[in-house]
C-alpha cells in the first residue's frame, strides 16, 4: 500500500524535507534575508565618531589629523570603483570574500595599534587601514544589493530602500551588540566591527547569487511586510538608545536588549520559510495536476509558418529600433557634444560632462560633504560641550536610526509625490539640504538637548541625499551606464569631507584649542593629546558648514527649474513600453513552442 503524498515536507535522507531545505537555502526568499543581515553589517563607517576618540587619545593626534583618518575613511566607503570592476568579471562569491578578507584586515590593523599590540602605525598607514576597512563595505554592496536588485527586477525601487536601510541602522544595532559583548569599550567596538561583519558575509557567500527570474504573487506584500518589521526594529533602537540616556543598563539588560534586536534582525527568515513552502506546496500540486504531454512533430507547413512568424518578429523588432538599437549602440565614451534627452541612456562622458551632472556635483559636495563632517566630529562635539562618553554614543545610534528614516522617507514618499503631482524629485534635494543647516547652527549656538536634535536633523537628511542621488542620477541619465555614473556622483561626497573636515573644521577646532592651551601657559609638545573644551571649539567651522548647505540648495534651484518640463512628463513611459514589448515577446514564443 503507498502512503498518501502530503504537501508539507516531511522528514527523512533525500525525502522532501531534505528538498525542500535545500530549495529554501538556495532560493530567492533566503538570499533577501541573507543579504539584509549582510547590509546591516556593512555600515561600520558610520561608527567612527564612537571610536575616533579612542584612536585620538592612544595615538596623541590633534584633531586635524584625526579628520585625516575620516577623510580617508570617507574615501573608502564613498570610491567603489574597484569592487564593480571586479564583479563585472568574478563571481559573486569571489566579490564577497575579497571584501571580508578587507574588512577583517583594515578593522583588525587599527585594533592592533589602537590596543598597543603592534609598533605605533604612521599615520599614512593608519590612514591606510581605515579606507581598505571602509571600502570593503562597497564589496558587501556590489555582491548582495545589486544581485538582489537583479533576482527582484520588478521590485528594484523597494528592495533598494530596504536594503540601503538596514545599512542606515547598522549603527545603532552595532552599538547594542558591542555593549551586550564587550561594555563600554571602544577599543573592543574597533574589533567587533572587523570580524562580525567578515563573519556574516562568508557565512552567506554561497546564497548570494543571481538567479533565473521568477513571478511570485506575494512579492509586493512581502517587501511591505519586511519594510514594517525594519520600521518597527528602527523605532526599538530608538527606544533603546533613548532610555540608554536616561538609565544605565546593567550588563544584562545590555544583553537582554541585543537579544531581542537580533532578533527582529532574523525575523525576516520565518517569512523566507512561509513563502518558500508556499512556493514548495504549489509546485507540488502543479505536478501532480499536470497532465502528460505527447510532444509530436510539427508538419513541413507549420515549421514554415513558424519561421515566418519568428522572421515576422524580428522585422518589428528593426522598425521600432529594438534590434538597430543595440547593434547600433554608442561606445561608453562617445558622441560627448551631442546628447540625448533627458531620461535616455547618456555615455558616460555624456552625463559627466553635463550641466545636471556639475550642479548635481555641486549640491553633493555641500550636502554629503557637511553631513560627513559633522557625523565624523560628533564624538569631539560630545567631549567638547561635556557630554559622557554613552551619551556620545547615543549621538551616533540616533544618526543611524534617523539615517535610515530619511532613505526610506526619500525613496518612498518622493516617488508618491512625483506619481501624484508630478514635483521634481530635485525639489526635495533641496528640502534635504536646507534642514541640516539648522541642525549646524543648533551645534555652532548650543542649548540643552540642541545636540541631540542636530544629530536627527542631519542624520535623517543625510540618509535622504544619499538615497535621491542615485534616484536622480538614474532619472536624468538612464540606466545604461548607471554603476559608473552613480559611483562617480559618489566622488563629490570624499571631496567634500576632506575640504570642509579637514581644512576647515580640523584647523579651526585646534586654533580653539591652542588658545586655550596659551591661556594657561602651556604649549602643544607639553600635551599628548591637544583637547578643546567648550561652546566656542565648533562655533565658528559650523556656522561656515551652515552657509555651504544653504548655498547647496540654491544651487539644486537651478536643477529644479532645469528639470521641472522633464519631470512633468510621464518619464517612466518609456520603461512601461519595454517591459510591455518584453512581455509579447515571451507571449510570442510560448504561442510558438505550443505549435
Amino acid at each position: 500500500m503507498v502512503a498518501p503524498r502530503n504537501s508539507t515536507p516531511q522528514a527523512g535522507c533525500g525525502g522532501p524535507l531534505c528538498r525542500f531545505t535545500v530549495q529554501f537555502l538556495i532560493g530567492r526568499w533566503f538570499m533577501m534575508f541573507a543579504s539584509f543581515l549582510i547590509m546591516a553589517g556593512a555600515g561600520a563607517t558610520y561608527l567612527f565618531g564612537v571610536y575616533s576618540k579612542v584612536i585620538k587619545s592612544t595615538l596623541g593626534y590633534d584633531q586635524t589629523t584625526l579628520n585625516y583618518l575620516g577623510t580617508f575613511k570617507d574615501v573608502g566607503a564613498n570610491v567603489g570603483v574597484l569592487s564593480g570592476l571586479i564583479a563585472e568579471v568574478t563571481p559573486t562569491w569571489f566579490v564577497l570574500l575579497v571584501g571580508s578578507v578587507m574588512n577583517f584586515a583594515g578593522y583588525f590593523l587599527i585594533w592592533l595599534a589602537v590596543c598597543q599590540k603592534m609598533r605605533k602605525p604612521s599615520v599614512w598607514m593608519m590612514c591606510a587601514f581605515i579606507c581598505i576597512g571602509a571600502n570593503s563595505q562597497n564589496f558587501a554592496n556590489t555582491g548582495s544589493l545589486v544581485t538582489c536588485v537583479k533576482n527582484f527586477p520588478e521590485s528594484r525601487g523597494m528592495m533598494l530602500g530596504l536594503m540601503k536601510g538596514f545599512v542606515g541602522l547598522s549603527g545603532a544595532v552595532f552599538t547594542q551588540l558591542y555593549l551586550a559583548i564587550y561594555g563600554n569599550d571602544a577599543k573592543s567596538l574597533i574589533l567587533l566591527i572587523g570580524w562580525l561583519p567578515a563573519l556574516i558575509s562568508l557565512m552567506f557567500i554561497f546564497n548570494i547569487r543571481a538567479m533565473k527570474i521568477s513571478r511570485h504573487p506575494n512579492e509586493v506584500k512581502v517587501l511591505y511586510e519586511y519594510l514594517y518589521i525594519s520600521v518597527f526594529l528602527a523605532l526599538v533602537l530608538m527606544g533603546l538608545t533613548i532610555a540608554q540616556k536616561y538609565v544605565t543598563f546593567s550588563h544584562g539588560a545590555s544583553i537582554a536588549s541585543a537579544s531581542f534586536v537580533s532578533f527582529l534582525l532574523f525575523l525576516p527568515c520565518i517569512i523566507a520559510v512561509r513563502e518558500e513552502l508556499a512556493t514548495w506546496r504549489l509546485r507540488k500540486r502543479e505536478s501532480q495536476q499536470t497532465p502528460k504531454i505527447i510532444i509530436e512533430q510539427p508538419p513541413l507547413e507549420t515549421g514554415a509558418k513558424i519561421v515566418s512568424e519568428i522572421e515576422e518578429v524580428l522585422e518589428n523588432s528593426k522598425n521600432t529600433g529594438g534590434v538597430t538599437e543595440e547593434i547600433n549602440d554608442p561606445p561608453c565614451c562617445s558622441n560627448i557634444c551631442q546628447k540625448p534627452k533627458r531620461g535616455e541612456d547618456y555615455t558616460i562622458l555624456q552625463a559627466l560632462l553635463s550641466v545636471d551632472m556639475l550642479i548635481l556635483f555641486v549640491a553633493t559636495f555641500c550636502g554629503l560633504g557637511c553631513s560627513l563632517t559633522a557625523v565624523d566630529n560628533l564624538g569631539q562635539i560630545g567631549e567638547s560641550l561635556g557630554y559622557p562618553t554613552h551619551i556620545i554614543s547615543t549621538f551616533v545610534s540616533l544618526v543611524s536610526i534617523w539615517n535610515y528614516f530619511g532613505r526610506v522617507f526619500s525613496g518612498f514618499i518622493s516617488e508618491n509625490i512625483l506619481l501624484k503631482y508630478k514635483t521634481p524629485r530635485v525639489l526635495m534635494m533641496t528640502a534635504s539640504l536646507v534642514l541640516p543647516s539648522i541642525g549646524d547652527l543648533f551645534i555652532a549656538f548650543p542649548f540643552p538637548g540642541s545636540v541631540y536634535i542636530a544629530s536627527l536633523m542631519i542624520g535623517f537628511s543625510y540618509g535622504m541625499q544619499l538615497t535621491l542621488l542615485f534616484i536622480i542620477i538614474s532619472e536624468l541619465f538612464g540606466l545604461k551606464y548607471y554603476s559608473t555614473l552613480f559611483n562617480c556622483g559618489q566622488l563629490a561626497s570624499p571631496i567634500g569631507s576632506y575640504v570642509l573636515n579637514v581644512l576647515i573644521v580640523g584647523k579651526l577646532y585646534d586654533q580653539e584649542a591652542l588658545k586655550q592651551l596659551a591661556s594657561k601657559g602651556m604649549t602643544r609638545s607639553m600635551v599628548h593629546e591637544l583637547t578643546c573644551l567648550g561652546p566656542q571649539c565648533y562655533r565658528k567651522s559650523f556656522v561656515i558648514l551652515a552657509c555651504v548647505n544653504l548655498f547647496g540648495a540654491f544651487v539644486s534651484l537651478i536643477l529644479v527649474k532645469r528639470t521641472w518640463r522633464y519631470y512633468k512628463t510621464d518619464i517612466y513611459k518609456r520603461f512601461r513600453e519595454e517591459i510591455e514589448a518584453n512581455e509579447r515577446e515571451l507571449q510570442m514564443a510560448n504561442n510558438v513552442a505550443q505549435h
